[in-house]
């Protein structure tokens, strides 16, 4: 019987301190687009005479005036009533919200420029999300930072969240200028890493903050009775493949449900020839903004946008972050991603809820109560210590006695010596997290098979295929990448249910198809299994 965690306090410690001099600041910069909109824009070089700059430029529908010891302080009020929180980490006052420091950066030897979205703040225009005209709006500001006589030509983009995400599309554009990109931490696709999570439709962070871009009501944002197929909405997602230009990529274990899948995606999927993954379990500010990211960031950008030869280039391509606790973790750099030296290892779910190498000869079946009262758990104790890092992949044979289908919700644990959960950071900034999730709506349980790997299921989303009660089908489902070190004694565990597992005000998954109670079928001729990634270590 385990018992309950402990979980220390969100980290809420931010420092905002004045611009040093010696920096020139030109504000309010009016960049003219090919359809007469003017954009906003702020520049920040040294003082005084100096040669030509690389340029870090960053869009933002954040505001690139806003305060930022104001603005943290009003979210972080907000975080702190949901047990949230905002990190650790300290800025100088001229950043916007989840943007580069010029501060650091032009004492490093950088431009830097700041520009409000189309539509948004100081900007003329209509606001549209991730729009055509937005990208396009990227290529002309990075052709333009590219040109002028204070540059060297050489531009990157850089940035958070939504500022990671319009990379994606913009760097798909291959403009002449651009150099380099870091999107760090940002999803590849809407549909999949932050709509609907498997076909579940994610019901908190996504409508609070498309209401708070766009002012929709919140009546207006009922999502529909039927996760509909991919095909059915009209979402623009980045050509990936096109991608060509050198790339900095962090994801994170810790932003399950919002960032870590579409980094984790595209930095495999995007075709640069020298791209780099940086990893972490902690939360995005207080790693983004820490000095060994800094440090990492300046030495890429320092080699493609300087043409310094500074080891970059022979770095290896992954900065990997193998997490023991909440606080503690152990850092090495590996040749790729997923891990070369990966051994994959079929556990079989059985019965007294464990998890086993052994395949059970006789059929049984278990149950719960789909509406989330209560999960079922299967446990793996370990004999000596190990890593796990890469994908998950569980196949699960399922049925409901009620209803035309299913939504079903995994999670991973550890569990200590004495069989109390050990927790990790999750979404912002939670620090009673799991090791890690994966969803399913079992009539979107198609599979691409041009993308899925076996250790990695990807859904198609291309058709909606209900079943019936009592109806017995298999399904795959992805478990989000993540990297933990097991002590002897200690265990893994897999939780199953038909709700969420953890409580987390920025996710959750409430328009709920569920009905009476799932069954899973175990063991004989229909065995499910959880296909875990032991890593050899020296």
């Amino acid at each position: 019987m385990s018992t309950a965690p402990s979980i220390r306090e969100p980290e809420n410690e931010i420092e905002v301190f004045p611009l040093p001099p010696g920096i020139r600041v030109e504000r309010d910069l009016a960049l003219t687009m090919p359809d007469g909109i003017r954009l906003s824009a702020n520049l920040f070089r040294p003082e005084g005479a100096h040669p030509p700059l690389p340029v870090i430029v960053a869009l933002t529908p954040y505001g690139k005036d806003a305060n930022p010891a104001e603005t943290r302080e009003a979210t972080l009020k907000q975080r702190q009533k949901s047990g949230l929180g905002m990190g650790r980490y300290r800025v100088s006052e001229a950043t916007p919200f989840e943007a580069p420091d010029p501060a650091y950066w032009v004492e490093n030897g950088y431009a830097v420029v700041h520009v409000d979205l189309r539509g948004c703040f100081k900007s003329e225009g209509k606001r549209g999300l991730f729009s055509r005209r937005e990208i396009s709006d990227y290529g002309e500001i990075i052709e333009w930072a590219g040109t002028q006589p204070w540059s060297n030509g050489k531009v990157a983009l850089h940035g958070v969240s939504y500022l990671a995400i319009c990379q994606w599309y913009a760097a798909a554009q291959n403009p002449p200028h651009l150099a380099a990109i870091v999107p760090w931490e940002g999803a590849s696709d809407a549909y999949r890493n932050i709509m609907f999570h498997g076909g579940v439709p994610e019901t908190a962070f996504f409508r609070g903050w498309s209401r708070a871009m766009t002012g929709e009501k919140a009546e207006q944002q009922k999502g529909p009775s039927r996760t509909p197929a991919i095909g059915d909405l009209r979402i623009n997602v980045a050509d990936l493949s096109a991608i060509r230009v050198p790339a900095l990529i962090c994801g994170s274990f810790s932003d399950q449900g919002l960032h870590t899948k579409g980094a984790f995606d595209a930095y495999e999927r995007i075709r640069s020839e020298h791209k780099w993954l940086y990893t972490h379990g902690r939360g995005k500010w207080t790693v983004y903004y820490e000095e060994a990211a800094l440090a990492y960031q300046r030495q890429f950008l320092d080699c493609f946008l300087k043409g310094e030869d500074n080891g970059m280039k022979e770095r290896p391509r992954v900065r990997l972050e193998v997490r023991k606790t909440v606080d503690t973790y152990a850092v090495r750099e590996v040749a790729d991603w997923p891990l070369p030296d990966t051994d994959y290892r079929e556990l079989y779910l059985g019965e007294g809820s464990s998890l086993s190498e052994e395949r059970a000869a006789e059929q049984i079946t278990v149950s719960y109560d789909a509406r989330g009262r209560e999960n079922l758990h299967f446990d793996l104790r370990f004999d000596s210590s190990c890593e796990i890092t890469g994908y998950m992949r569980l196949k699960l044979w399922v049925s409901t006695d009620e209803g035309d289908d299913m939504d079903l919700f995994v999670a991973i644990q550890k569990l200590d010596a004495d069989g109390r959960e050990v927790c990790f950071e999750a979404r912002e900034n939670d620090p009673a997290g799991p090791v890690s999730m994966g969803w399913l709506r079992v009539s979107h349980r198609g599979l691409d098979g041009d993308r899925s790997r076996p250790f990695q299921p990807v859904l198609s989303h291309e058709t909606v295929e209900l079943i019936e009660a009592g109806q017995i089908v298999p399904v795959e489902i992805e478990i989000l990448p993540s990297s933990t070190f097991f002590e002897a004694g200690e265990s893994l565990r897999l939780v199953v249910g038909g709700a969420d597992i953890y409580a987390n005000a920025m996710l959750h998954h409430k328009d709920s198809c569920n009905q009476g109670k799932h069954l899973l079928h175990l063991g004989g001729e229909q065995p499910s299994s959880l296909l875990v990634p032991f890593i050899r270590t020296p």
